[in-house]
């Protein structure tokens, strides 16, 4: 994460607010590769020194052959924000505008979907960190290091061994418990509209 100052002229949003963006970019990153292009457009836009940086530039490593990309069914990805929204009440909170509500309002509401959306979490996946040792554990990665589980930020430079410390010890899904479904499901239907009788 780029640790530069904030720039004055832009506001940081609240932490609550953070909370619906994550779960938007997280959303929208699984259903539609477009969107994930332009996160990772803007993660390299963040990780790259400024351009009046006194550093020598990091060596241009030799560029891989073009992935072959596959098309990812959205039906898996639609079917767990159906289960947030169930027991989260997900998108409801963030389909909310939140501007007239106090923040002891907000609070309280976060915390019924913070329990709803762990409790899916938790009944679904079985999530583990990609790293065992705790935050701020100094570790060395040798050459040959997963580089799609583990991303370097701050000063990159050279070759492995790199040595840094741990800002986050990132996660891994280990197991997948989704439900199966019927091929006349509908999976676009996240919710079903109420009418009361």
């Amino acid at each position: 994460m780029n640790n530069s100052r904030p720039d004055p002229n832009h506001e940081t949003p609240s932490f609550l607010r953070r909370i619906g963006l994550a779960f938007g970019a997280f959303f929208g990153t699984l259903s539609s590769g477009e969107f994930a292009a332009g996160v990772e457009r803007l993660r390299r836009a963040e990780e790259a020194p400024p351009a009046a940086s006194s550093q020598a530039p990091a060596p241009v490593p030799p560029q891989a052959p073009p992935s072959v990309l596959k098309e990812a069914s959205p039906d898996a990805a639609l079917q767990l924000l159906g289960l947030l929204q169930r027991d989260g009440r997900l998108i409801d909170f963030t389909q909310e505008n939140l501007t007239s509500y106090s923040d002891a309002d907000i609070g309280a509401a976060a915390r019924l979907v913070h329990d709803g959306c762990r409790k899916v979490l938790q009944e679904h996946f079985s999530i583990a960190p990609v790293r065992q040792e705790s935050e701020g554990s100094r570790i060395t990665l040798n050459d040959g290091f997963d580089a799609a589980a583990i991303r370097l930020t701050g000063n990159v430079a050279g070759k492995p061994p790199f040595h840094g410390s741990i800002s986050h010890r990132g996660w891994r899904v280990t197991e997948v418990r989704l439900p199966k479904l019927v091929e006349s499901h509908d999976a676009s239907v996240l919710a079903p509209a109420e009418v009361e009788l």
